[in-house]
This record gives structure tokens, C-alpha cells and sequence, in this order.
């Protein structure tokens, strides 16, 4: 994988379009997309400008192989971006999927358990009646 394959593959992770990463840089929407496209060499202080922008260091960039590209997640204690862990492509899709499944088990999880809780409260309301009827036959 070429460096502008992996300058556009994290781009995406991001999710962020050229325009995006090009206003972060403060770069012209094109000046930044020839380099994506692989239409144009880019210098080492460019590289490393891109990287401080996406939050990696240039020493990561440069050893990302054929296989992986970076997942981030948002440190939301500080206004930064941490690099969590490296994942291919499909990794990230599985990753992705399986994070949907997850999901719709947990709004099962809640839905079940709030018919319980229902149910509960009802034999506690039954219980209580029956306690309170026996206690009035025993006065």
C-alpha cells in the first residue's frame, strides 16, 4: 500500500472527506487531494503535518503495511485523538457488525428485563394484598 493509499484509508476511518482533512490542514482542497490520488509527491513536512492532523506519529504512517490501517477512538477527557489499535479493513467491518449485533442483544437484554420488572411488581403488589387480607382474618 502506497503512502496516499494510506493517507485516504485513514482519512476514512475518520470519517472525514478531502475537504475535511484539507481545512484541518489548511490546505487547498486540491493541493491535498492530488496527494491522496497519488498525483503529487509528498514532502516529508507535509507528511508530517497530515499525521499530527490525524493523530499519528510519522513514524507510524510510514510502517502501516499492506494489511492494516488505524482505527481511532475519541479521548473524550481531553480534546485529542488516541490511537487505539491497527485493523484491517475487514476487521473493521466485522468489528462493526459485531458492535450492531451487540447493540440490538443489549436492547433485547432491556426489554426483557423491564417485562420483569413488571412481573415483579406485580407479585410484590399480590403478596402485599395477600399479607394485608391475612392479617385483617387474623383481627
Amino acid at each position: 500500500m502506497q503512502i496516499h493509499e494510506k493517507l485516504k484509508t485513514m482519512r476514512l476511518c475518520k470519517n472525514w472527506t478531502q475537504e475535511d482533512l484539507a481545512e484541518k490542514l489548511g490546505w487547498s482542497v486540491n493541493t491535498y487531494s492530488k496527494i491522496e490520488r497519488g498525483e503529487s509527491d509528498v514532502k516529508l513536512d507535509k507528511l508530517k503535518q497530515i499525521a499530527d492532523v490525524i493523530g499519528v506519529d510519522l513514524s507510524e504512517l510510514l510502517n502501516v503495511t499492506d494489511r492494516t490501517i488505524f482505527n481511532f477512538a475519541e479521548n473524550f477527557g481531553q480534546n485529542n485523538l488516541a490511537h487505539t489499535i491497527l485493523l484491517s479493513e475487514a476487521q473493521c467491518a466485522h468489528e462493526l457488525d459485531k458492535a450492531r449485533l451487540m447493540l440490538e442483544q443489549k436492547d433485547k437484554e432491556i426489554g426483557w428485563l423491564k417485562e420483569e420488572s413488571e412481573r415483579l411488581k406485580e407479585i410484590i403488589a399480590l403478596l402485599k394484598r395477600a399479607g394485608s387480607g391475612a392479617a385483617e382474618d387474623a383481627g
